[in-house]
């Protein structure tokens, strides 16, 4: 059986890891906005995550993780030079710019709104337009500072950048909502297009205050997604009245058309097998 290399790991905040593994037929189709299905053993669960960053040259796809189940304490127990069972992509639709031409690209004007561990697949959005020309603002938005992620990386393709703390301990004191009003109130900034990814709500959010604008907005419901395929319905999702599958038809999708409620309260369908699951794997690793 083929097996993928873990060739860097690295903490980048509170449980949040980033791991690359090399995966060369995945990095040499990867594009903006798609998604691998990972499973760290042949018992293992399969995990829908973002891609947060690819190589084709090196054979690299980077994946951003937050250990909230028991999946995903058991990947990132996993260290360099370790090996997981399956990495399967690029799976989903990539971005829609990606279809544009430079020229129509450079016409643009984007603002992304990144929340929480959903820095990590805007970073590869940012990239891509800086790389076709394409001028984007980033407001990066955290609880606080300690949990803010890809800052670095991220100012480096960016127009400019702007970090969003509810606490203040950061830049902009504020939810990220605060700050899209205070860039288009205050500093005079427009856009043409604004795409949002990271919790539910905050997308939410960011989707009722852009509306205020008439501003496009897209948002990526990836966080639905739970065998990646569209065969478990687990990701259905009512955009626009019409029902459609997250991982076959998405991840993103028009987000002033998506029904917030009903996608959050599809989110917590499953907490209680999760705990469950955390609870066997607690106890399973107690028991060494």
């Amino acid at each position: 059986m083929f097996m993928f290399k873990i060739v860097e790991k690295r903490l980048l905040a509170d449980n949040i890891y980033l791991l690359r593994i090399a995966a060369p037929r995945v990095a040499t189709s990867a594009l903006p906005g798609q998604f691998v299905i990972v499973r760290v053993d042949e018992q293992g669960e399969r995990v829908p995550l973002t891609i947060a960053d690819y190589d084709k040259a090196e054979g690299t796809v980077t994946i951003v993780i937050q250990t909230i189940g028991a999946s995903t304490k058991k990947l990132c127990a996993l260290g360099e030079g370790d090996y997981i069972a399956d990495f399967a992509g690029p799976l989903g639709n990539p971005s829609e710019f990606v279809h544009m031409s430079d020229e129509e690209i450079r016409s643009r004007r984007y603002l992304f709104v990144a929340g929480g561990v959903g820095t990590a697949p805007v970073y590869p959005q940012v990239k891509w337009l800086h790389e076709h020309g394409g001028k984007a603002d980033v407001i990066i938005g955290a609880k606080t500072a300690s949990m803010l992620i890809y800052t670095d990386e991220m100012a480096k393709v960016a127009e400019n950048l702007y970090v969003a703390t509810d606490d203040g301990s950061y830049g902009f004191k504020g939810m990220v909502t605060a700050k899209i009003k205070d860039l288009i109130d205050n500093e005079g900034k427009s856009y043409d297009e604004c795409v949002a990814i990271g919790p539910m709500i905050m997308m939410k959010f960011v989707t009722l205050t852009t509306k205020e604008y008439s501003l496009p907005t897209t948002v990526s419901l990836n966080a639905l997604m739970v065998d990646g395929t569209g065969m478990c319905g687990a990701c259905r999702v009512s955009v626009d009245g019409k029902t459609f599958f997250t991982c076959v038809d998405g991840p993103e999708f028009d987000g002033h058309k998506v029904d917030f409620d009903e996608a959050m309260r599809r989110q917590a369908m499953y907490r209680k097998q999760e705990g469950d699951a955390i609870e066997r794997h607690n106890h399973k690793c107690n028991c060494f």
